[in-house]
């Protein structure tokens, strides 16, 4: 399971709380660690994407629709479905959330707020800094949108 999930892989949760939300690998464990005997990963995930906004609304109200509400946990490779997406190396998904982070509520709330601060950014011109390809760019589209199914 481990082979293809690698730092940057978009991944689908199937299990938990995050059930259906779209998530990024930030840091891969194959053999497990102490306290997770099992394959998992650190992941950075969008718990809430951006809303649509219109001309129309004030503000105050774009700013509240385009708040991005962001978790970071760890999980089990059997609980997650790697997508086809992979985010561009120019984000360094090792820098989204760090193990030291995990440890504490404080670091943890702090990891979410600098990682909703870039999405936020990467959301609203995900052109700037791109690689030619275009790839990093369909991969924030995609983890901008909704999950349908």
């Amino acid at each position: 399971m481990g082979k293809f999930i690698k730092a940057g892989r978009i991944i689908i949760l199937t299990n938990g709380r995050f059930a259906g939300k779209k998530a990024v690998v930030v840091k891969t464990f194959d053999d497990g660690s102490k306290i997770r005997t099992f394959g998992h990963a650190l992941v950075a995930g969008v718990q809430k994407p951006q809303m649509k906004v219109t001309k129309a609304m004030s503000r105050k109200k774009i700013n509240k629709r385009l708040r991005v509400k962001p978790f970071v946990k760890f999980v089990n490779y059997s609980h997650m479905m790697p997508t086809r997406y992979s985010i561009a190396a120019d984000l360094e998904p090792k820098t989204f959330v760090t193990d030291a982070q995990m440890e504490n509520p404080d670091g943890r709330k702090e990891a979410k707020k600098a990682f909703s601060g870039l999405l936020k950014e990467k959301f609203l011109n995900p052109t700037s800094a791109i690689d030619k390809s275009g790839s990093g760019k369909s991969a924030l589209l995609f983890l901008k949108k909704k999950l349908r199914f």
